[in-house]
């Protein structure tokens, strides 16, 4: 029937009705915290553009951890800052890498916090890629003077299966109990799998970046993690923002060769893809709300723009209600703050 008998208004006349029939709810329990471990110690160093994330020296890490588990967020992230790097990413996948020593020191002390490792290179490669970086003989001679141009190198996709697939078995010997590929080769959860249980990891669950655009939305994160590439971008292997329906071919891809949960990257400009994969794939579903959407709530919050917390809150719940069981974002302990 329609108005005056069906009256929508009805059901929103008090929060106490707004909350029954509410549709879409967050629980803490959605959550996933990114950490950022440094070298050092009592290091707890702010992100100039990500106000309220730092950078944590392993002991302030742990410290984070045990507050992130109390306040009943299951799980955080890992991405770390090496003292070194190299041209074959050695401090992703060394036993004793910044990563594996924070996964030691958090589960020694929180073993109930279950640990995500972001397995990517570009943190740890000195040209700051997310694979392997093979030059023409022309700019292999001038890579001293300059950086080389676009059509003068290439990101090696198969050889850089062989470091990834290093680095999460390192990772997973660390005590890292998810393991994370952001990087976007070709083929590199196959070989990942592959790895885990020669390794003797069969149990490990993989959570694949699988579909991560070439996005603006990352500049503040690759200050956080001193990630920015050197030269060039990461269009040649990150999704064109433009493609939809490639998006699903990759999440396909990656469940055929055996992700046991699928992420969309970033989120709230994605929403789309959020939604489409939920309709058609039957794992669970993450979605990253990335450092450039952190940032511009906050820039806008810090301007008098926006009433932050409502619009923090409000960016949380659309994620949620585009269909992603998991959310990992900058907010989570806040979030749960408010929840609880």
């Amino acid at each position: 029937m329609a108005f005056p008998a069906n009256r929508l208004r009805r059901l929103r006349r008090t929060e106490t009705l707004r909350s029954m029939v509410r549709e879409t709810r967050l629980t803490p329990e959605s959550f996933v915290y990114p950490l950022f471990v440094c070298p050092g110690s009592g290091i707890r160093k702010e992100v100039r553009s990500m106000p309220g994330v730092f950078n944590l020296s392993v002991d302030e890490a742990v410290k984070e951890a045990r507050e992130v588990h109390a306040l009943g967020v299951p799980s955080i992230i890992l991405f770390g800052l090496p003292e070194h790097k190299d041209e074959a990413a050695t401090g992703a996948w060394a036993d004793d890498g910044i990563v594996q020593r924070a996964a030691r020191a958090i589960k020694s002390e929180v073993r109930d916090l279950l640990i995500m490792g972001d397995v990517c290179l570009c943190e740890y490669m000195s040209h700051g890629h997310c694979g392997i970086v093979k030059s023409s003989p022309q700019s292999l001679g001038a890579a001293a003077a300059a950086p080389p141009a676009t059509a003068e190198y290439e990101i090696v996709n198969d050889a850089s299966l062989e470091l990834l697939s290093r680095t999460a078995v390192s990772q997973t010997r660390a005590g890292v109990d998810i393991i994370a590929p952001s990087d976007m080769m070709d083929g590199r959860v196959g070989a990942i799998r592959k790895a885990l249980d020669h390794a003797g990891y069969p149990n490990t669950p993989i959570l694949a970046y699988a579909a991560k655009f070439a996005s603006g939305f990352y500049g503040p994160f690759r200050e956080a993690a001193d990630s920015a590439p050197q030269f060039g971008d990461r269009r040649s292997y990150q999704m064109d923002p433009a493609n939809f329906r490639e998006a699903m071919r990759e999440i396909e891809l990656d469940v055929e060769e055996g992700a046991d949960m699928i992420m969309v990257k970033p989120a709230m400009p994605y929403l789309d893809v959020i939604a489409a994969a939920r309709e058609r794939f039957d794992l669970p579903l993450a979605a990253y709300q990335v450092s450039g959407e952190y940032a511009m709530i906050e820039a806008a919050a810090r301007n008098q723009w926006i009433d932050r917390e409502r619009v923090m809150m409000e960016s949380l719940v659309c994620i949620r209600r585009a269909g992603a069981s998991m959310i990992l974002t900058y907010y989570a302990k806040e979030a749960a703050r408010l929840l609880a």
